[in-house]
């Protein structure tokens, strides 16, 4: 198998797994603090990275290597799921997925600027195509009606695509997993100190769906999920890999629907097979 198409496999194991984050996440915020619910899952995702590094002794990042873990801690340890649970207090979590198909535009930008990537012209028509109709979406929902989720889902994306660019152009010499590893042990004192102070003051009442919520996005969304997608971006390219994510709303939606009973509209469904076509013509063109 090609470095390539290992890529594309690798990172489409990442969306399946990341397509439960945001359900999982709506899940969870229904009982925990949004602020609590995004320490809480670094916390334990960091206790468990630095098993895994002192386990296979791995050695230290280099010094030049911090300020990009900083970036990729900033941007999918904290940023993107602080955003996200903020967001899902105002929308729904079909509603905030659909805007996931913003970030592989997200990805490819900063894949330009900081991974030096050079996608064809065409790349960059089949990525705006696709992003074009999820703000499309948006816009027929009327976004008047959540300004403020919206505002923060669109905060979210971008913060995230940074996150992954950064995260994927220190992957090609530092590791997939290693990457995320050292991401999460570096905001790991931080990410305890204030679970702590943010802790609710008993788990008497929290019910089980919010507590396997919280396992989710700790376990697969902050660890294991980004093992997969660094490694695919790494192989298969930041722009042309990341254009996967076009399909992460389709699995969201479905999940939504099922465990979540939220309603899925034809427009929804349309918006997302829509967007997914446009996977294709951006892997062609896009190395």
């Amino acid at each position: 198998m090609d470095r390539a198409a290992a890529g594309w496999i690798n990172g489409f194991i990442g969306v399946v797994i990341f397509s439960g984050s945001l359900p999982a996440t709506r899940v969870a915020v229904m009982q925990f603090d949004p602020v609590f619910l995004t320490v809480a899952r670094a916390a334990i995702a960091g206790l468990l990275a630095l098993a895994l590094v002192l386990i296979f002794r791995e050695k230290r990042p280099a010094p030049r290597d911090i300020a990009s873990l900083v970036v990729v801690a900033l941007g999918v340890v904290v940023g993107f799921p602080l955003l996200t649970a903020l967001a899902l207090q105002h929308v729904t979590t079909a509603h905030s997925i659909v805007f996931v198909g913003l970030l592989p535009l997200a990805t490819a930008i900063f894949g330009v600027i900081r991974g030096g990537e050079r996608p064809k012209p065409a790349f960059w028509l089949f990525s705006i195509l696709g992003s074009t109709l999820v703000v499309g979406f948006a816009l027929a929902q009327g976004v008047t009606a959540a300004p403020l989720g919206d505002a923060l889902m669109l905060a979210a994306i971008i913060v995230c695509g940074l996150g992954y660019a950064e995260g994927a152009k220190l992957s090609r010499t530092l590791g997939g997993w290693q990457v995320i590893s050292w991401a999460l042990v570096l905001s790991l004192p931080l990410m305890v100190l204030i679970t702590i102070f943010t802790m609710p003051a008993t788990f008497a009442g929290i019910q089980a769906p919010a507590l396997l919520g919280l396992a989710y996005v700790s376990l697969f969304s902050m660890l294991i999920g980004f093992v997969f997608w660094y490694r695919g971006l790494a192989q298969g390219g930041i722009a042309t890999v990341g254009q996967l994510q076009l399909l992460q709303p389709f699995f969201g939606l479905a999940l939504a629907a099922t465990l979540l009973n939220e309603t899925v509209t034809p427009l929804m469904f349309a918006v997302t097979v829509a967007v997914i076509l446009c996977v294709a013509g951006a892997r062609k063109y896009g190395r």
